[in-house]
């Protein structure tokens, strides 16, 4: 089973509900090169085995910060060489978030600043504490958005309101997050990780397969035509129709009790 490292924290925190939290609050929980690692191990193990996690909080810790974006004070001094080398890992993790096969969630407690603003815009949606705030600043650095942004970023709130915030790096705050369809709710920050929890759990209850086939069918069929989305959407609709989890389901309607889905 996965474990918590120097940098990320893990731990059960509902049945079948997995908090994943960016353990770094002294540099506002920026990743370094071993948090992008350890980030890539966690996520890259949920593609190869849920390990009967059914959903996924991700996190920051303390209440400042979610994550500051890439560790400029590692990254001083090094070579074009030793740069793009580091960058290869941060691509490598927001590639193993999105593509993560159980849902991910988002409680954004704070200062979501550029590579940080990137893995907000890769999660499957999001929550926000009143206090959290938004920013692409890479352009003020002499870089781009290089985990993502420039694509995940306009998926999520419209191709001219990521121009806007990608070319001047201006902040943006949790009410227009929430306004511009960024986030999915605000909460104050005492009731985020609650409100979150109960949302993940929600998940978690329904049957793993059908949401896993359901997830994978709205990322990669809005990336599809109407007529390829909606065959690829039968092809993952019937990996459900054999499962035990799916007569269970009907059994358990007729029954009128809650269903208990193992998965299978």
């Amino acid at each position: 089973m996965m474990k918590s490292t120097d940098t990320v924290k893990i731990e059960i925190t509902g049945q079948h509900v997995l908090t994943v939290t960016l353990n770094r609050p002294e540099a506002a929980n920026a990743f370094n090169t071993q948090m992008a690692q350890d980030l890539t191990n966690i996520f890259e193990s949920l593609a190869l085995s849920t390990f009967d996690i059914r959903s996924v909080i991700l996190t920051g810790a303390g209440d400042k910060a979610f994550c500051a974006g890439g560790d400029l004070k590692e990254r001083n001094g090094m070579s074009d060489e030793q740069w793009q080398a580091q960058h290869l890992i941060y691509e490598r993790m927001v590639r193993a978030i999105i593509g993560c096969p159980v849902p991910v969630i988002g409680a954004i407690n704070g200062a979501a600043y550029g590579g940080g603003c990137e893995i907000v815009a890769a999660l499957d949606f999001i929550y926000v504490a009143d206090t959290a705030r938004f920013a692409q600043t890479e352009v003020k650095l002499g870089i781009i958005p290089g985990a993502g942004g420039t694509q995940t970023l306009a998926r999520s709130i419209g191709e001219k309101r990521a121009k806007e915030l990608i070319l001047t790096g201006k902040v943006f705050n949790a009410q227009q997050a929430l306004d511009w369809g960024l986030a999915n709710a605000l909460y104050p920050a005492d009731k985020l990780m609650e409100e979150t929890l109960q949302v993940a759990t929600s998940i978690a209850d329904n049957a793993p397969i059908a949401v896993r086939q359901a997830k994978q069918s709205i990322h990669k069929g809005l990336q599809m035509s109407l007529s390829d989305g909606l065959a690829f959407e039968i092809e993952a609709y019937n990996r459900c129709v054999p499962t035990v989890d799916r007569r269970e389901g009907v059994q358990a309607f007729n029954e009128k009790r809650k269903p208990r889905f193992t998965g299978q």
